[in-house]
């Protein structure tokens, strides 16, 4: 595959992930801000400019070296990343506790959101003729993967996941408690299960695929779901 083809290819993941990650991460700041805290607001992250949302290493460096095998015709991988965490206090909310929940589930649903809206717009790409219309398809197909990727990754109940913060303000306390005590944690246990076990697995000759298990067959789930909601492809 030569540079131009390796540009072509990138170029129908760029935009998909650039409005995936900016409009999660300004919802999780507008409903903050709506709810109390004005912290997002402030520091200028309630925005559409995606610049303000990418961090170098884990939204540019971290999924380019894992997206470049597949690029290169080397096969499919696992796309991770992150984007800079929006800061939000907390005790600021009018009801911290409900409205963590709030604030934590904006990403996600906005997500679905997109997710929903790629598959409605996918027709549209009909009306462009050529390699452009072929162009746009691919686009909103990706768009269409890579939210609900977004979605049920960051919906999986362990903090600093949305989900673990949605388990945290949901649970009672006895349980509530202990699960925010991992969020320090959360990190390393995320980066274990999806790289560490599967080579472990493989290494073993045991099939370990946790991200599998956990998100491809609901994105599978809801991928499918949505197509057949709404009618389309």
């Amino acid at each position: 595959m030569d540079t131009s083809q390796v540009i072509l290819a990138a170029s129908v993941w760029v935009l998909p992930v650039l409005f995936a990650i900016t409009l999660h991460e300004a919802s999780h700041g507008w409903v903050a801000w709506q709810l109390g805290d004005d912290t997002a607001k402030m520091l200028g992250r309630v925005t559409f400019n995606p610049l303000r949302h990418i961090d170098p290493v884990g939204t540019i460096l971290v999924p380019g070296l894992l997206l470049l095998p597949a690029l290169l015709g080397g096969g499919s991988t696992i796309l991770f990343g992150w984007a800079k965490p929006v800061p939000v206090n907390f005790r600021r909310l009018h009801r911290p506790r409900r409205d963590m929940v709030l604030v934590a589930a904006a990403g996600p649903a906005i997500n679905l959101l997109l997710a929903i809206a790629s598959v409605v717009l996918y027709r549209a790409s009909d009306a462009v003729p050529g390699a452009a219309g072929q162009w746009m398809a691919t686009n909103f197909v990706n768009s269409i993967i890579i939210n609900l990727v977004l979605m049920v990754f960051n919906m999986l109940p362990l903090p600093p996941l949305d989900g673990g913060r949605v388990a945290v303000g949901l649970l009672p306390r006895r349980l509530a408690i202990p699960l925010a005590r991992l969020e320090p944690m959360g990190f390393l246990i995320i980066i274990g299960a999806l790289f560490l076990l599967p080579w472990l697995g493989g290494t073993l000759g045991v099939d370990i695929d946790i991200f599998g298990w956990l998100i491809g067959g609901p994105v599978s789930f809801l991928f499918n779901l949505i197509v057949g909601l709404t009618g389309r492809f």
